[in-house]
């Protein structure tokens, strides 16, 4: 008999969610355990606190959801209480059509949902990159949306409310 276990050792790249509300640094602990040193806790003492919520920044053209190469011009990087910007890019980086365009993950963490939601609208609305399209448009969009903030959305969301989330705009410039 042949048996198949999918085995996944890499963190997913919602990581970050998870140890905004563990509070644990996952990377640290992955790399203590390759080493061989065993976790220094049980299921039973991890704890979740509040809530927290991640949208991928990318470089993409938000009405085809397509990469949009070129040079970041200006960048600027929301801050603050409960917020966390992973990135890699900066003002003169090339977005390269070879690559995954992704900006950054940015994730907010608050004492609930609805915090950490007030949080992420205040990051992406301070959050600007100048010289390509990105999707920074359609996040603002999505968290303002009625029943995205009710919970009420499932994986035919963007298709129902696509004239409303990814209708045309300026570029930032």
């Amino acid at each position: 008999d042949f048996y198949f276990l999918e085995m996944n050792t890499r963190l997913q790249v919602e990581h970050p969610v998870t140890e905004m509300i563990t509070g644990l640094d996952l990377v640290r602990l992955q790399i203590r355990v390759a080493e061989g040193h065993p976790l220094p806790f049980t299921q039973a003492d991890l704890a979740v606190r509040g809530a927290a919520v991640e949208c991928r920044v990318y470089a993409e053209d938000p009405q085809r959801f397509l990469p949009s190469p070129g040079t970041i011009t200006s960048l600027r990087v929301p801050q603050g209480p409960g917020v966390r910007d992973d990135s890699g890019v900066f003002p003169g980086a090339e977005i390269s059509v070879y690559y995954d365009p992704m900006i950054s993950k940015l994730v907010t963490w608050g004492d609930s949902r609805a915090h950490a939601l007030d949080r992420m609208r205040r990051a992406l609305a301070e959050y600007h990159v100048g010289g390509i399209k990105t999707n920074l448009l359609f996040h603002r969009r999505m968290l303002e949306h009625p029943e995205f903030l009710a919970g009420e959305y499932d994986t035919g969301f963007i298709d129902r409310h696509n004239k409303v989330l990814c209708a045309p705009s300026e570029p930032e410039g």
